[in-house]
């Protein structure tokens, strides 16, 4: 950690996500910071004419639709944020809309749910419409559909949906613009020896216990929901970079090549289309609890997870759910997509393959996840 790095990974990257948080882009609470965005839009429009592809994941529509609507705080009522964030809409929309024709760039509003990537065919969807209109010269815009979200389906804070859509469409690098210059060894705010982390490796353990602290009051987000995004975009092998939102140029010095803010690098190579998916899965329907001896066979030695090894089931799922697989103790091991319901489920844990049929009446499958339907965690 901290080896010295000269030239910034995203001078190579090819797809990139931009995500930017809702301070920067409401001047901390101020309103639709005009000038700022305007000059993300010419960057952006920069990097486009390096051969770069970028989508942009931006907050700012609850906060621009507290100021809106004369909120002072931030609301904890579900449908006062909902009536937020469709007031706020309107306007961040609009002015990404101007920004870039300025450049003679095109834009698309996406809003997402998780429950979008939840589902296998809206997933596939969304991968086609964003990967299109990339193709077509459009820069999509991409915010969490916040005037329809719930507890349940909500993606908690934009950082995680950046990190999600560039697994969505396997980008290359996912650059966090935050009002920090990056991650700190601790509270620089506390702790006067505190200094700059230039770069890591994404899921180091260590990132995270450096990371601890809550975001704003106008967003969801923190240091520690940066550095946990840039761990789910390197399942993909996307690269993160979190870097100061008003640092001068600072997207088109990164394209230069210039290492600015906390670079982390991806050391994964590509998750299959399948195993990315259940791993974007924020929420799933139900629980299998594991044995010692299943959580060995399934995350050491890469096996299939066996009825036998069961435990529990909790929760209610159907044929070919996606569940999580958790030890005694409730840590999450794997998620993976069942060859059977929660009831068949129920009836054959702690039973030899071999018995199922007698059990059941029928064979989905000796196994109640087959390994080439699992994802390690």
């Amino acid at each position: 950690m901290n080896s010295s790095v000269t030239t910034s990974i995203i001078q190579k990257a090819g797809r990139i996500i931009v995500k930017v948080g809702s301070s920067l882009v409401t001047n901390d609470g101020r309103g639709l910071d005009q000038a700022a965005i305007a000059r993300w839009a010419a960057q952006i429009a920069a990097l486009r004419s390096l051969g770069k592809q970028v989508v942009l994941v931006s907050s700012g529509a609850i906060a621009e639709g507290m100021l809106r609507l004369g909120f002072e705080h931030r609301p904890t009522d579900v449908h006062e944020l909902q009536a937020c964030a469709a007031v706020g809409q309107m306007g961040l929309a609009q002015i990404y809309e101007t920004s870039f024709r300025a450049h003679g760039i095109g834009t698309a509003q996406v809003l997402l749910t998780h429950a979008d990537l939840a589902d296998r065919e809206r997933y596939l969807n969304a991968r086609s419409t964003l990967t299109t209109l990339l193709s077509l010269g459009v820069v999509p815009i991409i915010n969490e559909n916040d005037t329809v979200v719930t507890d349940e389906i909500k993606f908690g804070d934009n950082d995680t949906l950046g990190a999600l859509v560039a697994n969505l469409i396997e980008a290359d690098a996912l650059i966090i613009l935050t009002d920090q210059r990056g991650l700190f060894s601790a509270d620089p705010r506390k702790d006067p020896a505190a200094f700059l982390i230039t770069n890591g490796i994404a899921g180091d353990p260590q990132l995270e216990t450096m990371a601890g602290g809550a975001g704003s009051s106008l967003g969801r987000g923190g240091m520690l929901t940066k550095i946990l995004a840039a761990k789910r975009a390197a399942k993909s092998g996307a690269h993160t970079v979190i870097a100061f939102g008003r640092e001068e140029g600072v997207l088109t010095r990164l394209a230069a090549g210039e290492a600015i803010g906390t670079e982390l690098q991806a050391q994964t190579g590509h998750l299959t289309a399948r195993k990315q998916w259940m791993a974007d899965h924020l929420h799933t329907l139900g629980q299998v609890v594991i044995d010692g001896g299943a959580v060995e066979k399934v995350s050491r030695e890469g096996k299939s997870l066996l009825p036998i090894g069961v435990l529990e089931v909790r929760g209610e799922f159907g044929r070919g759910a996606v569940i999580t697989c958790i030890t005694e103790k409730g840590v999450p091991v794997a998620r993976g997509i069942t060859n059977y319901t929660s009831g068949e489920a129920r009836r054959i844990l702690r039973k030899p393959s071999a018995e199922i049929e007698a059990i059941l009446g029928f064979v989905e499958g000796r196994e109640l996840i087959h390994r080439d339907n699992l994802v390690l965690l």
